[in-house]
């Protein structure tokens, strides 16, 4: 199963942000789900942050609390592009680093050279390029509902199988992505456990092999 989310706003407000959490809260709970597009309104996705938002907290403590609420929010995200649509870092200009994972985890997605470059520069990233080094997964029709169309397609592709061993290899991958690496290989013994001899595994071994080239290693 799949979700759709049309976000309405143009820039990041208190309340888009909450609405965005509360999303990704409910995803947790959705035990039978296995994604959720976000999609922005007419031609933007975000523009960046609601200039009156920012300045109501613009004190450390509540900058403190915004990033940690985001933070835990966008771990999950993947970014699909359309022809003409553009991402920036323009952080800088307002006196500022990326601070909801924005810096960490692009120097885990692209490295830590363009990264560097991305942020210092604030450079226009077109979606050719944006796959290229792999901020973007895919390129879009450029119609707003023929991309929609496409960007379930590419969901669908990617969440083939039952939903609890889709949901099983996210949190292994997120794991090792985002946790030292102890604590990763922890919790992704635990996550085996939960598969191992599941419905899922035990109907795959009474149907035979389907594929060519498996093995039984783990």
């Amino acid at each position: 199963m799949y979700g759709t989310w049309f976000c309405v706003c143009f820039a990041f407000t208190g309340t888009m942000m909450g609405e965005l959490k509360d999303r990704v809260d409910e995803l947790e709970q959705w035990t039978d789900g296995k994604g959720l597009i976000v999609q922005g309104a007419a031609s933007t996705f975000c523009s960046g942050s609601d200039l009156n938002a920012v300045r109501a907290i613009s004190n450390p403590q509540d900058g403190m609390k915004m990033c940690m609420l985001m933070q835990n929010t966008l771990t999950r995200l993947l970014r699909l592009m359309a022809p003409g649509s553009e991402i920036r870092f323009v952080h800088k200009h307002m006196g500022l680093v990326p601070g909801w994972g924005g810096a960490a985890r692009l120097v885990r997605i692209v490295g830590s050279k363009n990264a560097l470059q991305l942020l210092s520069t604030a450079r226009r990233v077109d979606p050719d390029y944006a796959v290229s080094i792999g901020l973007a997964e895919e390129i879009l029709a450029s119609d707003v509902s023929r991309s929609l169309d496409q960007a379930q397609k590419w969901l669908s592709d990617h969440t083939k199988g039952p939903s609890s061993v889709i949901r099983a290899l996210k949190k292994v991958v997120i794991s090792g992505r985002e946790l030292p690496l102890d604590e990763a290989l922890r919790i992704e013994k635990q996550v085996f456990g939960t598969v191992w001899g599941g419905p899922a595994n035990l109907e795959a071994l009474a149907q035979g092999p389907k594929h060519k080239g498996h093995n039984t290693d783990d």
